[in-house]
């Protein structure tokens, strides 16, 4: 079934998920910019984090993330280094009281993991656990089992590798709701004040790898120690404007430019988000009409619209699948290796010729296959 047709655009249909696609717009942005920021005379990647130049553009980064995201005036917003994993520590360090227990939604991979990590500062435990049903489903708010008096409830809004993803956060009353929103941050609104911490990773969405965003209410900074190191305590950060050591200056600058496009391209996160659904559309249609040739992952009611997930008759059709698609130039569609699969990232930057393009592919795909075994 090797397919004969090669890919000689040097732009390709990225479907990684992370790092993931950017913008075209802002990655010709940056290609202007790169030598000589203007006013500069130098590139964002050489000039001080303490500059007149730089102070701009990390302003303009988090003013942008609060118009988007409508985050609340008693909320900070932090840009950090150290991505998500750092996270997992952070949040438990910071957060998580002497004498409670941090409680966690254990949908998917990242979940699971985030809980792990704060085991070890101290007690922990799940008020949900899917793996038993292999991380198909979300829970409905009635189903968590919390101790009303924990630290603070966690969960990771879109698993990348289950490709599954909560359409409405679960209300967790007055305990505080931390979400892991690194692989659906900025992809459509929502409403910041049911969340005490939201973080996320740029790489899907937001920007290059390098930078984290940390949203979190402020009266949750009173809980950080002065015990703790230096670098991983949230009100160093605050009190420093995220300068607390030298920021990781060209992925805030990508950041802000991303933010732009969101804003001046896109029609703020209303906007993305009805292309996301429309993408996401095109894909789950094509899976649900291939007479299960394509099997989804997840429940119809958890389909995530950032990570779509699949399997196909056999690993050996997985494969020639992935082969032919990259000659195409629909790459990076292999599942994470820890589950196999098909797994098509469609970020926010993913232009909606890439999905018809790679379900054009897909129903070529399906036929082919037809086609051969008619003859066997």
């Amino acid at each position: 079934m090797a397919s004969d047709q090669k890919h000689d655009d040097p732009r390709v249909y990225n479907f990684s998920s992370g790092p993931a696609v950017l913008p075209l717009t802002v990655l010709e942005r940056a290609r202007e910019e790169f030598m000589s920021l203007p006013g500069c005379g130098a590139s964002v990647m050489e000039i001080s984090h303490r500059s007149d130049a730089f102070n701009q553009i990390m302003e303009s980064a988090r003013i942008r993330i609060r118009r988007l995201l409508a985050v609340p005036a008693d909320y900070t917003v932090l840009l950090l280094q150290g991505g998500s994993r750092l996270q997992f520590s952070m949040v438990p360090m910071n957060l998580l009281q002497k004498g409670r227990t941090a409680s966690f939604i254990v949908s998917g991979h990242w979940s699971k993991t985030a809980m792990q990590e704060a085991a070890k500062f101290g007690s922990v435990d799940a008020c949900w656990n899917g793996q038993e049903s292999g991380f198909k489903e979300l829970p409905e708010t009635s189903q968590l089992c919390f101790d009303k008096d924990a630290s603070y409830v966690h969960m990771t809004s879109n698993e990348t590798i289950q490709g599954i993803q909560y359409h409405q956060e679960p209300d967790t009353g007055d305990t505080p709701l931390v979400c892991d929103a690194s692989s659906d941050f900025l992809s459509r609104p929502i409403d910041i004040s049911r969340y005490g911490l939201i973080f996320a990773c740029a790489q899907k969405n937001a920007g290059p790898a390098g930078v984290t965003i940390v949203i979190l209410r402020n009266e949750l900074l009173e809980r950080s120690q002065e015990s703790l190191p230096g670098y991983l305590n949230y009100q160093n950060h605050a009190s420093h404007e995220s300068r607390y050591n030298t920021p990781p200056t060209f992925a805030i600058y990508m950041l802000d430019l991303v933010c732009q496009w969101l804003e001046e391209e896109m029609g703020g996160l209303a906007g993305i988000a009805r292309v996301n659904e429309e993408k996401a559309r095109l894909l789950y249609d094509l899976l649900d009409n291939s007479e299960g040739f394509y099997r989804p992952h997840a429940i119809p009611a958890a389909r995530s619209m950032m990570n779509v997930t699949f399997r196909l008759p056999s690993e050996q059709l997985e494969m020639d699948f992935n082969q032919q698609a990259d000659q195409k130039g629909l790459t990076s569609l292999a599942g994470h290796r820890s589950v196999g699969g098909i797994r098509a990232s469609i970020y926010n930057a993913m232009p909606i010729a890439g999905v018809e393009s790679l379900c054009d592919f897909m129903k070529q795909f399906r036929d082919s296959v037809a086609e051969v075994n008619e003859h066997v």
